[in-house]
Order: C-alpha cells, then sequence, then structure tokens
C-alpha cells in the first residue's frame, strides 16, 4: 500500500481527533502551580498525550508545559515540533460559525486551530502511525512534541529543552512549504502616555495580531463630526460614532491579520488615531501615536525601516488600553534575518519619546538562519517536492516566529501551502481536509528522509 493510501485510512480519526481538540479553547489562561499557562491548555496537552498513549507511543508530560508522543530507538532524534495553544476567537468577531465547534462545509474545517496549529499536529500524529504501520526500521527516536505557549512567548518549549534537550534534526508544521531557512529576529516593545485627553480606550486581541476593532472614549466637541466621518467613509472603514456618560465613544472596526505580515490587516487602532487628528482632535498623545507608528506597517516612524535580501522589517500595534489615565499600546517588530536586535533598537534610540509619550523597547529575539543548501532544508524541500511534484516554490524566510527559535537544528516545515491564506489568527479560520491529508503524506516523507541521515 503507498503511502497517500496509507495516510487516507486515518481520515476519520484525523477529524474526531481535531474535532475533540478544537473543542478546548486554548488560549492562555491564569497560570497555577499545576497549569503554568492555565487550565485549558494543559486539558489540550493531557487530551492529546493520551490519543497517544492509547495508540501505544511511549508518552511524557513535562509538568504541564509540553508533552511528547515517541517511538524508534537510537542516539538521535527527530523532533516534530507542534503546538496546541491558540490565540482568542470570539463568535461574536465576524465568526460564521462557533470557533470550537470544528465545522465541516463541501470538505473544508472551519474552527480556531484547525491550521494554526491543531490541524498539523494531528496531521503529525497520524504520520507517526503511518511510519509505524510501514514497519520501518527506526535507528532514530521520533518524538512529536507538543506545547501549550507558543502564541505567547514559548515558554513551554523553554521549559521543555531545559528538561529534555534538543533534537538532532527536527522541523515545526507551523509555517510554510516547502521550508522556512529564516525567520526574522523580533523586538518587543510598549509605547505610553498620561499627556492625553482620552477618557477611555480599548481594542485589540493580541501583540501578534493586528488590531481588529477599536473604541475610544473622548470629550463632545473635541473634533469635527463631519471630518471623521469624511475619512472614514472615504477609506472604506467600518465605523460607529455614539453618546455616553463619558462623552463621544468611536468605533473602528478593522480587519485582523498576523504581525508578521501587517500590511494584509487593517489596524483599527491606527485608522482611529489617524481620523481623530484629521478631524481636529487636539491631543499630544494622538499626535505622538501619528508621528512614530501612523498608518505605516514599516518602522519609518521610529526611524528603524530597514531591509536586506530576504525581506524588509514590519511593525504592528497590536493591542490599546487605559489604567489609572495612562494610555498603553504594543509594538511588535519583525526585523530581517541579516540584521541584529542590538542594531535595530540602536536606530531607534532618537525616536523614542517626544512631548506627547514615549516608547520602551521590552526585549529583542535574534534571526533564525539555515543556509538553504544545508542537508536539513534539502530534505524537508525533497519530500515536499516527492509528494506535490512543486519544483518551483523554494524554501523562503518569514516574519512569523516559530519554535525553531526555541530548540536546535529544526526549521518551520508546513502546515501552510503556497498562496493560500488561511485566516490564522483571524476569523473563520479555515483549512481543506484533503489538505491536512497531502500535510500528513508530506510528514511521513520528510520523517524517511530525516531517518536516512
Amino acid at each position: 500500500m503507498d503511502v497517500k493510501s496509507m495516510v487516507n485510512r486515518y481520515r476519520g480519526e484525523l477529524l474526531a481527533r481535531l474535532g475533540k481538540l478544537v473543542a478546548i479553547n486554548s488560549e492562555m489562561g491564569t497560570a497555577s502551580e499545576d497549569a503554568p499557562f492555565g487550565e485549558a491548555p494543559k486539558k489540550a496537552l493531557l487530551t492529546a498525550l493520551d490519543m497517544m498513549a492509547r495508540d501505544g507511543f511511549v508518552t511524557k508530560d513535562v509538568d504541564h508545559y509540553a508533552g511528547y508522543a515517541e517511538m524508534g530507538e537510537g542516539e538521535k532524534l527527530i523532533g516534530i515540533v507542534g503546538h496546541l495553544d491558540i490565540v482568542p476567537a470570539r463568535k461574536e468577531d465576524g465568526w460564521d460559525t462557533d470557533p470550537f465547534v470544528m465545522t465541516e462545509k463541501d470538505g473544508i474545517l472551519y474552527g480556531r486551530g484547525v491550521s494554526d496549529d491543531k490541524g498539523a499536529v494531528v496531521a503529525a500524529m497520524i504520520a507517526m502511525k503511518v511510519i509505524r504501520d510501514m514497519n520501518v526500521p527506526l535507528h532514530k527516536r521520533i518524538r512529536l512534541i507538543m506545547g501549550t505557549n507558543e502564541e505567547n512567548g514559548s515558554k513551554c518549549l523553554e521549559h521543555y529543552v531545559e528538561k529534555e534537550g534538543s533534537c538532532d534534526y527536527g522541523f515545526t508544521p507551523d509555517g510554510e512549504f516547502p521550508g522556512v531557512h529564516g525567520e526574522k529576529g523580533m523586538v518587543a516593545a510598549v509605547y505610553r502616555s498620561k499627556l492625553t485627553g482620552i477618557r477611555a480606550i480599548q481594542g485589540g486581541t493580541a501583540r501578534n495580531v493586528v488590531c481588529p476593532k477599536c473604541t475610544v472614549t473622548v470629550d463632545k466637541a473635541s473634533f469635527s463630526r463631519k471630518k471623521l466621518e469624511d475619512y472614514f467613509n472615504n477609506n472604506d472603514l467600518e465605523f460607529s460614532i455614539g453618546e455616553s456618560e463619558k462623552g463621544i465613544d468611536i468605533t473602528v472596526v478593522g480587519v485582523a491579520a498576523h504581525a508578521s505580515t501587517p500590511e494584509l490587516g487593517v489596524n483599527a487602532i491606527s485608522w482611529l488615531f489617524m481620523g481623530l487628528k484629521e478631524a481636529g482632535y487636539q491631543d499630544p498623545f494622538v499626535n505622538f501615536y501619528c508621528s512614530h507608528i501612523g498608518l505605516n506597517t514599516d518602522g519609518e516612524g521610529l526611524g528603524c525601516k530597514c531591509e536586506d535580501e530576504y525581506g524588509a522589517l514590519t511593525l504592528n500595534a497590536g493591542v490599546i488600553g487605559m489604567k489609572d489615565g495612562i494610555v498603553e499600546g504594543s509594538i511588535d517588530i519583525r526585523f530581517p534575518v541579516t540584521f541584529s536586535s542590538r542594531k535595530v533598537i540602536g536606530m531607534m534610540k532618537d525616536r523614542l519619546s517626544d512631548e506627547g509619550g514615549e516608547v520602551e523597547v521590552l526585549h529583542g529575539v535574534e534571526p533564525l538562519f539555515f543556509p538553504p543548501d544545508s542537508p536539513l532544508v534539502t530534505s524537508l524541500l525533497s519530500a515536499y517536492q516527492e509528494v506535490t511534484g512543486d519544483f518551483e516554490t523554494m524554501p523562503m524566510t518569514i516574519g512569523g516566529g516559530t519554535y525553531a527559535k526555541e530548540i536546535e537544528n529544526t526549521i518551520a516545515f508546513g502546515c501552510a501551502f503556497p498562496g493560500k491564506d488561511y485566516r490564522i489568527h483571524n476569523t473563520n479560520e479555515w483549512v481543506p481536509v484533503d489538505e491536512l491529508l497531502l500535510q500528513a503524506e508530506i510528514y511521513v516523507r520528510a520523517i524517511l528522509k530525516l531517518l536516512s541521515l
């Protein structure tokens, strides 16, 4: 029996497992001694480990941070590293279906995590079952590692590596096919100001998501309503303006996107502030935001605009809020693979503050880079090519950060196919069932290639 047929035998099981995992709202919760990232991520981990234990694989729960299922023997370890946590999802934000009830329509699955990354984890489970069915001699150990904090800092994998070590050859199915040989570095920062007349503000769902909705309250008669409405209408924005006890409430609805590709989204925070400024709203903080961030996603306002042969810097303002009269928001910068965080931060040093606000740099993460002709990259590429017949698409560099930065000898490989937008970190996240099966087939071929190294 060929690999494709062996994978297709598990179609029903793949759907059942993924549906069970999607039903768990495993966004980060309140930490406790027994649940480092909240009860729901822990539940997702224990559920996945139970699935693999019932299959007869050796499993281990690493302090509820992460866990793994393993087969094979030998000193060398092949790692498949996926995550079971998710970014937030609320049906009222524009989902056509319940994000925590996996729904199939015309061969396409909808639900939070069907693509990022629960679908890929389940595809990897099926790949391991097929490898076992093939009775291939396993002179290396094959380990499916599952984390629970990838969307909020990957502390899960950091803890795993401290306890269990890295791998000799690995891939994380949380990027793109036919492989990601470079990942941009990151700089995390916050902006804040108390020099503002804003009464209240709330926007965004996560630091690494383009803000899809923002509501601000300002004083009555502090801006021209007609100019504001004209600005929003001229830019085809969805908005509302109303009154409350505190003043005038203004809401702008944007379009979410991953922070690594902010140009694909519509940032509600930025359009709201630019609209207020255009409507004559006089406010030191709004001026600060518009000059230092504004509508640009290239970092020009902070003086860090740059690029190399593999890509350009991007900047995202993801969330914003207000407490005790101080407005504060997040900045997520992804910088080119040949730059360093020190260099990028140095470029911003003279643009971090003015009379309207300030930017505080929190930390930087260095880029990841493997030469395109390295054995790991070429082995995974050949697995993809053998299954798909696509010899034109080549490994790439991306702005997104994956587990590959946290564990040695690993690159992102899958789960996204070229040219597809699965609306990850957005409403109506989707994936075709046939693509999940194709992923599993590619992962089988990838494991066989890595066994031969």
